[in-house]
């Protein structure tokens, strides 16, 4: 964990330097500002991995700001509260804490936190990284069997999404009929059957719909047809 950015926004001055001096030690970069009114900016412009986010605060208060930072900002924030019943947990989840610590805070505690917190959200954004297929502007959502261009639904029916998803997987190298036939309907390749073109067909029609113009299903006179750039 060693490396990543860390933004404190804690109007304590005692209380900020000692964390980000115990940090740092550890490792990590650490920015402090010390009112909530500059928090936002500063959470947009820094983009830091983690903020740790003190609850009151001058100017605006953390609740507001996480609520506010989470249109805009996918990391992690942890809230650091005075007592326990200053704001409920469940409050707190719902404006957008990924976790909460009570004061005092304890230096291993706070740091085995933020070790926990960064290491649940690598593994967040590497499952994100291997469910998503991506070719020439057209992405694939793996786990959701979406596909998009340009960030718009391209309005796939869930059989023509799985010949995409092969197509893709092939760019630029020619896909037999035979092969989609077993990967739709799971039998044997029938010469007579025609609902691999009917499916290549209705997927060439909404790609004119979505206005894609950066790929093409061809066909491959004898071997198929292959997704390739125009």
């Amino acid at each position: 964990m060693v490396g990543n950015t860390i933004l404190l926004v804690e109007d304590d001055s005692e209380i900020a330097r000692l964390t980000k001096m115990y940090l740092e030690a550890e490792g990590y970069t650490v920015t402090v500002i010390d009112n909530g009114q500059n928090a936002l900016e500063t959470i947009h412009g820094l983009n830091p991995d983690l903020v740790l986010l003190d609850l009151m605060l001058p100017g605006k208060n953390g609740a507001e700001i996480c609520q506010e930072a989470r249109k805009f900002y996918h990391g992690i924030i942890i809230v650091l509260t005075a007592t326990d019943d200053e704001m409920s947990e469940v409050s707190l989840f719902k404006f957008g804490a990924d976790d909460y610590l009570t004061k005092p805070i304890k230096g291993n505690i706070l740091l085995a936190r933020i070790e926990a917190a960064l290491r649940r959200y690598r593994r967040q954004v590497d499952t994100v990284e291997e469910e998503k297929l991506s070719r020439y502007g057209i992405s694939l959502c793996l786990r959701r069997s979406q596909a998009f261009y340009l960030q718009k639904d391209i309005g796939l029916t869930s059989s023509e999404f799985e010949i995409l998803e092969l197509l893709m997987l092939n760019v630029d190298k020619p896909v037999s009929r035979e092969s989609c036939c077993r990967l739709a309907r799971g039998i044997e390749y029938c010469i007579t059957d025609r609902s691999i073109d009917m499916r290549i067909s209705s997927l060439r029609k909404k790609f004119s719909k979505a206005h894609i113009h950066t790929a093409t299903i061809k066909t491959i006179r004898h071997h198929g047809y292959m997704l390739t750039g125009k």
